[in-house]
């Protein structure tokens, strides 16, 4: 590595809930073991590259804040190896063990399909040789298919077939890279793969184009040695009115009914899915119980703001819920955390990023502590699976079997008569939660 871009700040270590160093974790102890596995296993957290390191902190009604020092030259190739050496300092220093990229942030677009797919493997080349020599691997690799004006209708499911040859072309290489560099999975993201309106809009001839295209990316990712889990991450709107990648339910509706089952999870972002009108947790929860929890994005929104704020989470309650989910279904590898979340528009200096990140991570790995004690020194599972002990026996169990027709369904009614009123107990679990926050 050059000269370091962050020359003052050391290797973030484990110091504990009491000390004041900013540049510590308070929670995160990467090699304590929780639950038979150390944090760092729990976790896999991953950096974002897009919001970190190339993210100015513009907004609609604004340019951007932050001035970055890997910005040294106007050639934006230049600038893309700077920006990756700077990276790689941040990740080291941070102590995560991943990564994600975009294409398009890792390197600039070229002036044709040749020059792009020439600049992407320059980057590739460089990754290479820095994973190699920090240990930091690729959690996963996507393409940008929604900030260029060609995909202003959306890529795979544009209207126009010249506009997802671009798509596809994009995806291959983008592919490429992620193989190249050893990625674990590999995301789509369908930032327009929807519609602003059904009047110039035929859905279902959209939603067949997708998943013809996803079958071809399956299929050439599988043929040129790929064998992690192709990622669909939902988002009901924003840029879109509506996308078809709505919610957790609707997008494995889509895969089953595309015959995609079999390599296609989700990866979930929390800001999506409170968008979408659900808590975080119902979408990791909807996902791990059908078996397609693939991988989770780290962030959070704001409820005074209705757009995709991707800010640092902090909310330890989303915490606790996501790792008793998590814990109860076996955990998210050979998924992740990443952190897709952006430091607020008035953080401006180098170590914002720092302590984004630390918080974060702290976050997280409190809630697991957390999670962990309930479920282990609690009634909460007594209490949660003793609502449905009636159907653990008896005409209970015959009925979740299928064995009970529903004129034996009516004919139990009569004779048992109405049934006895039963506590949910909810604000008895609010209390056992708020119990175990210490």
């Amino acid at each position: 590595m050059s000269t370091p871009y962050f020359p003052n700040i050391d290797k973030i270590e484990y110091e504990g809930p009491d000390s004041d160093n900013p540049f510590s974790f308070k929670y995160y102890q990467e090699d304590k073991v929780i639950a038979g596995k150390t944090m760092k296993d729990h976790f896999r957290f991953a950096i974002a590259y897009w919001h970190s390191f190339c993210n100015e902190n513009s907004d609609p009604f604004g340019v951007g804040t932050r001035v970055f020092p890997w910005d040294k030259t106007d050639d934006p190739l230049e600038n893309a190896k700077f920006r990756l050496d700077a990276a790689f300092e941040f990740f080291t220093k941070l102590g995560t063990p991943y990564w994600c990229f975009h294409d398009r942030d890792l390197a600039p677009e070229g002036d044709s399909i040749e020059g792009s797919e020439k600049n992407l493997q320059t980057l590739v080349d460089l990754a290479k040789d820095y994973q190699k020599d920090t240990g930091v691997k690729l959690l996963w690799g996507t393409a940008n298919l929604f900030t260029h004006k060609r995909y202003m209708s959306g890529a795979s499911t544009n209207p126009d077939f010249a506009v997802v040859t671009h798509a596809g072309a994009q995806v291959k290489a983008a592919l490429d890279a992620t193989v190249e560099l050893g990625g674990e999975n590999y995301v789509f993201w369908g930032g327009r793969e929807g519609y602003m309106h059904l009047f110039n809009t035929m859905m279902r001839r959209e939603l067949d184009h997708l998943g013809t295209f996803l079958r071809s990316a399956r299929d050439y990712g599988r043929k040129i040695g790929f064998e992690g889990n192709f990622l669909i991450e939902p988002k009901p709107m924003e840029p879109t009115k509506h996308q078809y990648d709505y919610d957790a339910a609707t997008v494995i509706g889509f895969l089953r009914e595309q015959d995609l089952m079999d390599d296609f999870k989700l990866n979930i972002e929390a800001n999506h899915v409170t968008l979408a009108g659900h808590s975080f947790a119902h979408d990791i929860a909807v996902a791990a119980e059908s078996g397609m929890l693939g991988s989770i994005d780290a962030n959070e929104g704001d409820n005074q703001n209705g757009w995709d704020t991707d800010y640092f989470p902090t909310n330890l309650y989303d915490a606790i819920e996501t790792m008793i989910i998590l814990l109860d279904n076996g955990g998210i590898a050979p998924g992740g955390f990443n952190f897709d979340a952006k430091i607020r528009r008035d953080s401006t200096d180098l170590e914002d990023l720092f302590h984004a990140h630390i918080g974060g991570m702290d976050t997280f790995a409190r809630g697991l502590i957390i999670a962990d004690n309930i479920l282990e020194n609690s009634n909460f599972r007594e209490l949660r699976e003793g609502r449905y002990t009636s159907f653990d026996s008896g005409n209970g169990k015959k009925f979740e079997n299928g064995e009970l027709t529903i004129e034996e369904l009516r004919d139990l009614a009569a004779k048992n008569g109405e049934p006895e009123v039963r506590s949910g107990k909810q604000e008895l679990l609010e209390n056992l939660f708020n119990r175990y926050i210490r």
